[in-house]
């Protein structure tokens, strides 16, 4: 028997890093500087964060253009990246710094924000929990996945991409060890969802009707 895909569940802890910028040189400085762990809070936290309700923008750096420095193309230009294009964060972290740069160069004044508006970098620490759930054969999924928390989505489909040498989600992972070429077209489904530009709701979602679909029709 091969190794049995254990559901593990996770929550982000937001630590304060005491680093902020009230402008957008501040800013850049600081990205420059900054643990990776910023990135990945400020690009993917949200996500996790109950209190995020901005569906416009996906990253709190596009989000504090637009509320704050009242910079709509500075916002749209950040909120169009897409964390997943890049290999690792330090790509991530150059692809904002020189987005910045080029709008600071364009610019004739250095945009600023009153005080009480500053950006607050913050760094993340996940916590993973272990949910007691083991899966034997992929059609268990479509069972499971329907009931499994926001956190258990993000850790599986989002955080595994940063911490597996793959640099791909739980799913595909397993299903590629344990099963080989059987299962070579819900690689390929699962592997073709962006789970950025999204709610995790709407990602729990889009994964179960991928297994769906591809048991039923293999049923």
């Amino acid at each position: 028997m091969g190794l049995e895909f254990n559901i593990k569940d996770c929550a982000l802890i937001a630590i304060a890093t005491g680093e902020k910028a009230q402008n957008l040189r501040e800013l850049n400085n600081s990205l420059k500087i900054v643990p990776a762990g910023c990135l990945y809070f400020h690009f993917w936290g949200g996500l996790l964060r109950p209190d995020y309700d901005d569906p416009e923008f996906q990253n709190d750096f596009a989000i504090w253009a637009s509320r704050y420095l009242r910079n709509p193309k500075l916002a749209e230009q950040l909120s169009l990246i897409d964390p997943n294009a890049y290999k690792n964060i330090e790509e991530l972290r150059q692809e904002v710094i020189e987005i910045i740069e080029q709008r600071l160069y364009e610019s004739e004044h250095v945009p600023w924000v009153r005080t009480g508006q500053e950006f607050h970098f913050i760094r993340s620490q996940i916590v993973i929990f272990d949910t007691g759930v083991w899966i034997k054969q992929p059609e268990e999924f479509i069972d499971k996945i329907p009931n499994m928390s926001l956190g258990s989505i993000f850790y599986h489909f989002i955080d595994s991409r940063r911490r597996t040498a793959e640099s791909k989600n739980d799913f595909s992972i397993w299903l590629t060890k344990e099963f080989y070429e059987e299962y070579a077209q819900l690689v390929y489904q699962l592997d073709n969802i962006d789970p950025y530009f999204t709610t995790l709701s709407e990602l729990r979602k889009n994964i179960n009707e991928a297994f769906q679909k591809y048991i039923d029709k293999g049923a």
